[in-house]
């Protein structure tokens, strides 16, 4: 087979190998230039500071938003903000209990979903006592606004330059689209009048990068004769036509490869991106009760919202029965009002109470006495110890 000289491409940048001479008869080929340590072909990591403009209002915005950007406090309110405002009239704190129908009915759905479980005690128990354990759930939801800058760039194919044409609109005054009140959510745009065309700071304006994989060469030692260009003896190579040397698969023997930061365009467009947040921020507090029934399983289930207030600032509750719900309530109004009003801008709050009915019933079966525990809005059953659980045997 006649060989054929490697193939290079003619306008290429990088990537030509002073030292590459083919491969004789019986002389080694030349290897290409080896990388220094530590060399990066992928270009630098991050961009230069002084890509980016200045631009008033924006100082502080950094490249991925680091330190020294981030959050941006929210602006003084031009008029008063509105104090919050006790509710008109406190709601009646009647708490309902279960009847013992229901807790029976219960019982026995609990019973037949159980594959093990005779439903004896739950048909003929006689119930003697019923123990309301009612836990209160207080919630408050803080919902709020927050935004942060900084420099990204993308690769430029045309799109409008608007830098210094005139003063950007400050970080709080870009419009954005309100959703609805607790509901999270996030937009992303460019901020007006801070884009500008940028030589690419990875392959300094060229569009291409030298391949990493031939440290530009656009050919590397052939892998089947380890670059003498025989195999045995005399036998020649078919592998590299006797060359030693063979075409970089990555680069397709160009030696360089297209910059995937500006995808060859050359350009970046740069500009400042604004990120704006809407967060629902929620704390619970729930009354420990002394009815026996363990806490992890209120969380299985819903309750009866006994009150529910909604407006800019809340105030805290007032009058509930239970101290620790108007304690907490007090705790975390605070909490919330100083934890987010100084990072972000707070735009409505809602405060509820729950109450999960916590039924303990006490029943006879046998002579013996046994309990269990009605909850939540769906009535469901905990039963430890329920008495009659050997209708099937496991072998």
């Amino acid at each position: 087979m006649e060989s054929q000289p490697v193939l290079t491409h003619q306008n290429r940048n990088y990537g030509t190998n002073p030292g590459y001479v083919p491969a004789g008869e019986g002389n080694p080929a030349m290897f290409a230039p080896p990388a220094a340590p530590g060399a990066d072909f992928l270009g630098p990591s991050a961009p230069p500071a002084n890509m980016f403009d200045n631009m008033p209002g924006y100082e502080g915005t950094l490249a991925g938003g680091g330190a020294g950007g981030g959050f941006l406090p929210p602006p003084m309110p031009a008029f008063p903000t509105p104090q919050p405002q006790p509710p008109p009239e406190q709601p009646c704190w009647n708490i309902p209990s279960i009847t013992e129908n229901t807790a029976r009915e219960a019982f026995a759905l609990f019973a037949s979903s159980k594959c093990c479980y005779s439903s004896a005690p739950a048909k003929d128990g006689v119930i003697t006592a019923m123990d309301a354990f009612n836990t209160y759930r207080y919630r408050l939801e803080t919902f709020t606004e927050s935004r942060s800058t900084e420099w990204s760039h993308e690769p430029y194919h045309g799109q409008p330059v608007d830098a210094f044409a005139q003063r950007p609109p400050g970080p709080w005054e870009v419009p954005a689209k309100l959703p609805s009140f607790f509901m999270e959510d996030k937009q992303v745009m460019k901020v007006p009048y801070t884009s500008s065309m940028k030589a690419c700071h990875v392959c300094i304006g060229m569009g291409r990068k030298p391949c990493k994989d031939c440290a530009g060469a656009g050919n590397k030692v052939c892998w089947v004769c380890n670059g003498s260009g025989y195999r045995h003896g005399d036998d020649r190579c078919h592998h590299c036509s006797g060359r030693g040397r063979e075409n970089c698969t990555p680069c397709h023997g160009q030696g360089s490869k297209q910059c995937d930061t500006c995808q060859g365009k050359q350009q970046l467009l740069v500009y400042i991106n604004l990120t704006v947040k809407w967060t629902n921020n929620c704390d619970n507090y729930i009354v420990e009760q002394s009815s026996g029934l363990q806490l992890d399983n209120l969380s299985k289930v819903s309750g009866k919202e006994l009150f529910k207030d909604s407006q800019y600032m809340v105030y805290p509750v007032m009058g509930f029965p239970d101290p620790a719900v108007v304690n907490a309530a007090q705790r975390l109004v605070n909490e919330h009002q100083g934890k987010y009003s100084s990072t972000s801008r707070i735009l409505q709050q809602r405060q509820t109470i729950e109450l999960i009915p916590v039924t303990r019933v006490t029943y006879s079966w046998k002579g013996k006495s046994h309990i269990y525990f009605v909850y939540g809005n769906e009535f469901k059953v905990n039963a430890d110890n329920y008495p009659a659980t050997c209708c099937c045997t496991v072998m």
